[in-house]
């Protein structure tokens, strides 16, 4: 970078690392909120390579029901089709053709197999090449290159989630998260149309994600939440691909009634907030699931698409869970703050609250491993 600070073009981006032990160690450095090389960077490096939520098996019921989806809409802008076979089977495919790269299904429909409508290729529900018209003479063909890519793909309770390339499996990613509230009715978790919706927030991805992994300004950015949580007990627990918030009730409003397995038996816990790396968040309520699916634009923007999945209506609303959507307006707040704070020729790195920021501290080593020129 230059010695002024600001974000030349043709600089190459200076290497960093973050230290191991949080006590000694600084943030990331302000040019990656900032500089697009980095995001482009992260686009192949980090987002190409994990796991990302696409829908949920409520929209994939009946046989022969094929639904298009885009793997990270604005960002990886991947096309993908997720379909039932007529044996129940369920795939993910890329969704375009591999004749001449149209796009094989553009909207939600329920049909016996895939037919290109540029030149007639057709293929199975299961991605299959089965005919293509006027291609006698054709020296090799077909082979498996001509059958559509299949996806990786995976669940958590109904919700699914792909990846392109994955670097880990995703088993690893939500093994924690399963284990310490799979006991919940998870798959039985209905999607409410009316509490989800996209929220575009001025900021870089992973500014969003810094706010979200830690405590530390629950008690100056969010006075009513702070109200509903006891902050003297709130914890961040480390894993190796997610990390959890416990928000502990500051009362008895509607705490989680814990099996007696749970490791959290006999306290009042009014949230357990999970980030799985890089850019999901789950947050689990005794009412059910808000999922913040967090969609880079562009260096300083973000569309964070917000779902909200119940298993107790009568709940909503209470404790911890009471007006999210107020919540989710401060920290857009902040974050925009941030963003602007981060361009600043004066600033650099700052440090870490040894109590309260594990969770950034984390996130920051992770997103270092991968976007690592080695």
């Amino acid at each position: 970078m230059p010695a002024d600070g600001r974000k030349g073009e043709e600089a190459p981006p200076v290497w960093w690392t973050i230290d191991p032990a949080i006590a000694r160690a600084a943030t990331l450095p302000a040019e990656v909120y900032s500089d697009p090389r980095w995001l482009d960077a992260a686009r192949e490096k980090v987002f190409a390579r994990t796991w990302h939520l696409i829908g949920d098996a409520d929209q994939l019921l009946e046989p022969g029901q094929c639904l298009p989806v885009t793997l990270l809409p604005g960002f990886l802008d991947e096309p993908l089709l997720l379909t039932r076979g007529r044996d129940g089977g369920t795939h993910l495919l890329s969704n375009v053709c591999t004749h001449r790269g149209a796009l094989l299904c553009g909207e939600a429909a329920i049909q016996p197999g895939l037919r290109c409508r540029y030149h007639g290729r057709r293929f199975g529900l299961d991605g299959r090449f089965l005919s293509m018209p006027e291609f006698e003479g054709a020296e090799g063909f077909p082979s498996l290159a001509d059958d559509l890519p299949r996806v990786a793909f995976a669940s958590l309770g109904k919700l699914i989630f792909a990846s392109l390339a994955p670097a880990f499996p995703f088993e690893e990613l939500v093994a924690e998260m399963t284990a310490r509230v799979g006991w919940l009715p998870i798959g039985e978790a209905l999607l409410d149309p009316s509490r989800s919706r996209d929220y575009d927030v001025p900021a870089n991805w992973a500014v969003y994600c810094d706010n979200y992994l830690e405590g530390l300004h629950i008690p100056f950015v969010h006075a009513a939440l702070l109200g509903a949580l006891d902050f003297g007990a709130y914890r961040t627990e480390v894993y190796r691909w997610a990390s959890l918030q416990v928000g502990a009730a500051s009362g008895d409003d509607a705490p989680f009634d814990l099996p007696p397995s749970s490791p959290d038996h006999g306290r009042r816990i009014a949230a357990y907030y999970w980030w799985l790396f890089p850019a999901t968040m789950i947050n689990v309520y005794p009412w059910g699931l808000s999922v913040n699916l967090v969609q880079p634009l562009a260096p300083d923007r973000t569309r964070v698409a917000y779902r909200t999945y119940v298993w107790e209506p009568g709940l909503l609303g209470l404790g911890a869970s009471a007006d999210l959507d107020r919540v989710e307006r401060e920290d857009e707040a902040v974050v925009e703050s941030v963003q602007k704070g981060v361009r600043s020729r004066l600033y650099r790195r700052g440090r870490y609250s040894p109590k309260h920021e594990a969770g950034v501290h984390h996130f920051h080593r992770l997103l270092t491993c991968f976007l690592s020129p080695e």
